[in-house]
This record gives structure tokens, sequence and C-alpha cells, in this order.
């Protein structure tokens, strides 16, 4: 049986998911899954949550925690990174400083937000692949960790590790359209390519047939896509996807929140942001330290009580996860959308930079799928972020300040907002903020 480590235990949602996925998977459930994360309190109380799962589940899995990662790492099969490296504070206080000069930092895929994110999350990501390099360089690295595009770009050109990243927004945004078409997303298909959280869906049918007219003609009428929000607010999900498909010919995977971030179309302004509906991240990202503190109470309690815990096979955010492992173990052959390097896998962006493609899985591993170009028009716009993504990339190994400063000042939200002055002022106090996870940059 395999051995899986999860590192960033003590992340509830995510981590609760990655457990119960697993289990639920017969080839799996017998594994030795070891929890490792940084917080002692946290990784108890997930510990005692997995362990109350195996035993009322009946199940023989192995189950071991600790803060020491070297010693989780040996002689594991499968690595999975879920980690928020400095947790909340320089989040929100970077926010605040981005804020000032009229630009959203959050969430943290790309942008200002992204970039400075990956500042804190790359070292550690790569401070995790040379341990596995050394203790376990035959297992294969799972990230679900952001910014997802620059951590995997990092991860392949600056180890040796097998790596995929995984991100559930391709499958959510393919299951919003089968919605859309009213059909069972059983019955569809699709065929999505270009970076993490910008990715087209180049085909999508609806039992062979070509969906696309359908939703050309529904999406005429506005009430079609306001739906309600994740987080509450009221109105849509899918808006700004919407006006890409008008202007830009494709549906893409962003969702309203990531996709938002990666042009200046939709945040320039107040009026903009009112008139795509996006939301005010301040009450979201705001009130995570809160949430996670109720969580933990909460968790304590079902633990304590006895609480009969939920084991369903409902799609989750992680599911994909257990898919490749799965794969991996019994051979079944399975096609996900995985974050990967470019390898002329599609011919007009970077090669070299990573892509989010279809990739087939096999117990021989990964297969990412060739696409070829993307129709010019996407091609030019992921473009835009990939140029982006490789600045803060090198800057961040390099301890390259300037190359920090000008991944930003390309970015095209940033680009249409601020000034080379304001974004070299914003980027400054930015280091400062950040000045322990900064430490040793030019």
């Amino acid at each position: 049986m395999p051995k899986i480590v999860l590192i960033g235990a003590g992340s509830y949602v995510f981590a609760r998911d990655i457990i119960t996925d697993v289990l639920l998977k017969p080839s799996l459930k017998d594994s030795s899954i070891s929890l490792v994360d940084v917080d002692p309190e946290r990784l108890n109380i997930m510990t005692a949550f997995t362990k109350k799962l195996v035993e009322q589940q009946g199940f023989k899995t192995r189950i071991n925690s600790t803060t020491d990662r070297k010693e989780a790492l040996d002689g594991a099969d499968y690595v999975i990174t879920a980690i928020r490296a400095g947790g909340w504070k320089p989040v929100l206080e970077n926010r605040l400083t981005a804020l000032k000069y009229g630009l959203e930092a959050c969430p943290d895929q790309m942008g200002t937000g992204g970039v400075f994110g990956a500042v804190r999350q790359i070292p550690a990501i790569l401070d995790i692949c040379h341990d596995m390099e050394k203790l376990c360089p035959n297992a294969l690295l799972i990230n679900y960790s952001n910014p997802m595009a620059m951590i995997c770009w990092a991860i392949n050109d600056y180890s040796h590790i097998k790596a995929v990243g995984l991100c559930p927004n391709a499958h959510g945004g393919a299951t919003r359209l089968a919605n859309y078409a009213g059909a069972k997303y059983e019955v569809c298909s699709y065929w999505a390519a270009g970076i993490n959280h910008f990715t087209w869906y180049l085909d999508f049918r609806v039992k062979g047939e070509d969906a696309y007219p359908l939703f050309r003609k529904k999406f005429q009428d506005p009430k079609v896509y306001m739906q309600p929000d994740y987080f509450g607010k009221g109105v849509t999900v899918d808006v700004v996807e919407v006006e890409m498909l008008k202007n830009f010919g494709y549906f893409t995977s962003g969702s309203q929140a990531h996709l938002s971030m990666y042009m200046p179309y939709f945040r320039r302004k107040p009026e903009l942001a009112e008139k795509y509906h996006l939301d005010d991240y301040g009450p979201i990202f705001g009130g995570a330290p809160k949430r996670t503190a109720d969580e933990t109470e909460e968790l304590k309690k079902q633990v304590a009580s006895g609480y009969k815990f939920e084991f369903t096979k409902e799609y989750r955010w992680s599911l994909h996860a257990a898919d490749v492992m799965d794969s991996m173990e019994t051979g079944t052959i399975r096609r996900i959308d995985g974050n990967v390097k470019n390898k002329g896998l599609i011919t007009n962006l970077l090669e070299g930079c990573c892509v989010e493609v279809p990739c087939l899985v096999d117990k021989e591993g990964i297969h990412p799928c060739h696409i070829g170009d993307l129709p010019s028009q996407c091609a030019t716009l992921n473009r835009a972020n990939i140029g982006e993504q490789e600045l803060a990339v090198r800057g961040i190994v390099e301890k390259d300040k300037k190359k920090i400063f000008q991944s930003i000042l390309i970015d095209p939200l940033a680009a249409s907002l601020m000034t080379i002055d304001e974004c070299r002022e914003m980027v400054d106090r930015m280091f400062v903020v950040d000045k322990i996870a900064m430490k040793g940059y030019k």
C-alpha cells in the first residue's frame, strides 16, 4: 500500500476533503497517511479527525502525524502540498497596502497578490522538493497551493521532482456549463487549455453536439447567468466569463473572482467592479482568521462528541488528487486537467512555462496532451500573464527585488491603475510588510 504525505494538514476544509477522498478509494484506503503541519494544535485536531473517520469506517489505514517534514517524507510515494506560508497576516497587510493605490490584491493567484504570495510560497515549496530529492526522489508531488502556475513553474525549473498542479476550476466551470445547457455533466465532454484560472474551453459538447451555439443564444439574456454567488452576495458567478465569451469567443475556467484579476477590463474603476458584480474581498479574506478559529472549535467538539462524520462520493475540490493516485496504483486510465511544463503542448505560449492542459493518467504517471496553437486572441491574453509569472519566478529564486517590481509593473491590472513611481512605491512598502519572508532580497 502507498505512503501518502499531506503537507498543510491543518487546512481544515481541504485536508478533510482529501482525507475523505483517499479513504473512498479501495486502492488507497489501506494506505499509510502522514499528516504534516507547522501548527501543532491544528495538526493534532486533524489527526484526531482522521483517526476517528478511519475508526468509524472500520478501515486499516495507518495514520501518522508530525511537525517534522523530513520524518514524514522518508519513503513517500505521493506528497500533497496545500500550504499558506506565513499564514493570513501578510496576505491581509499586503491587500491593505495595495488598496491605497486603488488596486485589489486578493485573491492570490495572479497580479500583486499572486506575486507576493509566490514570494512566500515558492521558497517553502522548493524546500519541500529538495527534501523529497533526498528522501523520496521517485514520489509524485501533487500541488494545490496558490499561486498555482508560478509554484509549478518553480518546481519544474528548480527541482528534479515529478510534479503536477491540480485545480478544481476547469471541472467546476464545465459543471456550470452543463447546467446552462440543461444537461447532466456525465453526458458532456470538453477540451480546455491555457494557464491556471485562465483556461479556455476550446470545445464543449453535449451528447456529442457542439454546445457553443446554444450558449451564445442563452447568454443574450442576463437572467441566465445572474446566479447566486458562492459567498452569498446575491448575484453572479459568471458575468465576467460571459463577457469573455461575447468578446473573445470562448468561455473560460477562471471563475468570476480569479479571472477579473488577470485583465484590466473589470476592476480598473469602482463603477466597473459594480457593473460586473465583483466581490469586496475585505469581508471574505479579512474574516478568514476568525473562520479558521471557529472551524477549530467546531471540529474539536465533533471529535470529542463522537460525531458521525460525512463519508460520501460528492465532488469536492480535492477529488482529482485521489483520482491521480488511484490511477497510478491500479492502472485505471483517467483524464484530468493538470498544470504541467509546456514542452511543445501549447505551441503559441512560451516554451517551458506552466500550462493547464488535459492529461491522461495511468500506472506510469501523468501524460499531458498536445494542444497546438490556441486561438490567437486567447494566446495573447495568456501571454500577458505568463510574462509576469516568469519575471516573478526568476526574481524569487534569484532574490532579485527588481524582477519582482518588474513583474508587477507589467501586470495588466496594476499597469492600468498605477504610474511607474506608484508601482515602485507600493512594492517597496510590501517588502517592508513582508520583511521576514523577504529577507535576503537585493
